[in-house]
């Protein structure tokens, strides 16, 4: 579609906004007034939440419910709203593999590095791991010097695993860490790790959203559980599986 000019996009449509409608009409309904003014002002720090997901209660929970996912959720001990995207993106076949070193590092039995210390700000809430995209093109940018631009056609590259174009980047990547009195060689290992990251990275602005609608459906299982698992039930009353 691209390649003639045209613009393509994926709406998805998601049963669990539904979910999330009917669970705040009927705990408004059922407390006589509005326990919120808006779904969004729910509260990101619920500490009822943050035990619902690090016991793995989360049948019913979007993206969260999987078998794996609720091992993960044990294992890594969710405490803020950064996790919940961390995972997220951490779980899908690529990044599993990592996720045990990701584990290990947040627990502090794994020392967290840095390839070099002006990538820290970056990696830092990742614990040295190169999770996102969007991390991926910012190590373009602060080490390489490459414009956001063109830290986005890397991106591509990467993840299309483009090899023809791929030296010339490396070569540019390397040429822009040195100008920037980087050791060759440290510059070297950090394009490999960019690219191996880059051929499974998620992009963060996405986790974020669906960690976003997880932790929402997350806050009402934990706080209004009658009211949420009646609009649960009620979504997927054709399903008797489900149900």
């Amino acid at each position: 579609c691209e390649k003639i000019g045209l613009l393509k996009m994926d709406f998805l449509g998601l049963k669990t906004l539904t979910v999330l409608d009917m669970a705040f009409k009927m705990a408004n309904e059922q407390n006589g007034s509005p326990i919120l003014e808006d779904l969004n002002d729910i509260p990101i720090n619920d500490p009822k939440t943050y035990d619902l997901l690090t016991k793995g209660n989360t049948i019913g929970v979007f993206q969260l419910e999987s078998t794996g996912m609720r091992d993960l959720m044990r294992r890594l001990e969710v405490k803020d709203f950064s996790d919940i995207v961390a995972l997220v993106a951490l779980y899908r076949p690529g990044p599993l593999q990592m996720a045990d070193d990701f584990i290990q590092r947040k627990h502090g039995k794994v020392k967290v590095e840095y390839f070099h210390p002006c990538l820290k700000d970056i990696l830092q809430e990742t614990y040295g791991v190169m999770l996102y995209q969007e991390q991926v093109m910012k190590c373009a940018q602060v080490m390489g010097g490459f414009s956001l631009a063109e830290a986005d056609t890397l991106r591509k590259i990467m993840g299309k695993k483009k090899k023809e174009e791929m030296k010339g980047q490396r070569d540019k990547f390397i040429s822009g860490s040195v100008n920037q009195k980087i050791p060759h060689d440290i510059a070297e290992l950090t394009f490999d790790a960019m690219e191996y990251f880059a051929g499974y990275g998620f992009n963060k602005s996405h986790s974020v959203a669906y960690g976003w609608i997880a932790y929402q459906t997350a806050w009402f299982k934990a706080n209004y559980p009658k009211e949420f698992m009646a609009a649960l039930l009620t979504s997927e009353k054709n399903d008797i599986d489900k149900i």
